[in-house]
């Protein structure tokens, strides 16, 4: 008979009780590690002791505060400012939806509205028109496509010029004007590369004007779409590298919406940037006033933008609606060789009173909502 071990041995009552096991040990050292792990939860403060409080829509948003308003370089901070400017663009565009409609018929000299353009009453003219016929729908026709478009383009632009202020201008002293340009053009590039063929489907249904011609956003994508074989068709004067991309139609002028968004954005946020900081200094009236102050540096910012870009915003609407207009579409060349003859230089500015009545106060409004946003948020 093999003796067991004396590790083993029971004492000589043979009781077994007091022998201690592996499981035994096992569950003592478990018991120990969850002692230590309980109290280390407990001194963090997470997980919460009542689950009511755990992973709550609150409980995130508060934390999510506390780390945007201490560390400005967090997602929390970044995207942030991106949800306040998206809402910021919202709000701005809903606020000028009726002129930016007579806007664009003008500057893509719709057949029934080209006799308003130019004209010292032309923009109250064209608004009679459409209401008459269309009734209050008819200012907002493609509205809800620029709503679905504006709130990604203005959220990546404010949050992206946000992340690259940061980066190009770390203290007081880098501020300079061409940093403020280039913080403002790369982020107006940006959210128009993604966000453009949103835009383009805008245009689309805010340029027709007929009962017959209205379409819902998703029969304007289905035309867009198969624009590119009218152009297959027809041989048009675009290069074979534009052709073999699969969805260019809906990039139809983005070329030159690019060559355009740099002064545009660019010169606005340099023109915002630098009045912001001098403001106070010249008008006390705007020291204990930011929202006065956003909304007056916004307005001059919109206006100073708009005649920077404007040539290149009438070839752009010209290029976009070239497909409606039959053929499958027109290039940079020949819209600009179309504005010229029909009405020389001044083409290249028809519509820019209309732009200023609408620009300067969406301008103003999107730069002055984002920045009390960002004050209310604790940004």
């Amino acid at each position: 008979m093999i003796p067991i071990p004396s590790m083993y041995a029971g004492p000589s009552n043979g009781s077994a009780s007091n022998i201690p096991s592996i499981k035994g040990k096992e569950r003592a050292s478990s018991s120990s590690f969850e002692v230590v792990a309980n109290s280390t939860l407990e001194e963090s403060g997470w997980p919460p002791a009542r689950e009511s409080e755990r992973w709550t829509s609150s409980e995130f948003w508060k934390r999510s505060r506390a780390r945007a308003k201490s560390d400005r370089t967090s997602w929390d901070y970044v995207l942030t400012s991106g949800v306040a400017g998206g809402i910021a663009g919202c709000v701005a565009k809903t606020a000028i939806a009726p002129l930016d409609r007579v806007k664009i018929l003008f500057q893509t000299s719709n057949a029934d509205f080209r006799k308003y353009a130019g004209t010292p009453l032309g923009l109250v003219h064209a608004t009679g028109v459409i209401y008459k016929t269309s009734g209050i729908r008819g200012l907002f026709q493609g509205h809800s496509a620029t709503l679905f478009r504006i709130f990604p383009y203005a959220g990546i632009k404010y949050m992206l010029y946000d992340w690259m202020e940061r980066v190009l201008i770390p203290t007081p002293d880098y501020r300079t004007p061409q940093r403020f340009f280039v913080a403002g053009a790369v982020s107006g590039v940006t959210s128009v590369l993604f966000t453009y063929p949103l835009e383009l489907i805008r245009v689309r249904l805010a340029f027709q004007t007929k009962a017959s011609e209205r379409t819902s956003i998703l029969q304007a994508v289905k035309s867009i779409y198969h624009e590119s074989d009218v152009v297959h068709t027809r041989k048009q004067n675009i290069s074979p590298f534009v052709r073999s991309l699969p969805l260019y139609p809906f990039y139809r002028g983005f070329s030159i919406t690019i060559i355009g968004m740099i002064p545009y954005a660019g010169v606005s946020f340099l023109t915002y940037g630098t009045l912001k900081k001098h403001a106070s200094d010249y008008v006390p009236y705007f020291k204990d006033r930011p929202t006065a102050r956003d909304l007056s540096c916004g307005a001059i910012a919109g206006a100073v933008s708009q005649t920077a870009s404007y040539p290149f915003e009438v070839i752009r609407r010209r290029m976009q609606v070239g497909g409606a207009l039959g053929g499958g579409g027109i290039n940079s060349k020949e819209a600009i060789q179309s504005i010229y003859s029909a009405k020389g230089w001044r083409g290249f500015f028809v519509g820019l009173s209309i732009g200023y009545v609408k620009v300067i106060p969406m301008t103003s409004i999107s730069f002055a909502t984002w920045q009390m946003l960002k004050r209310h948020w604790e940004l």
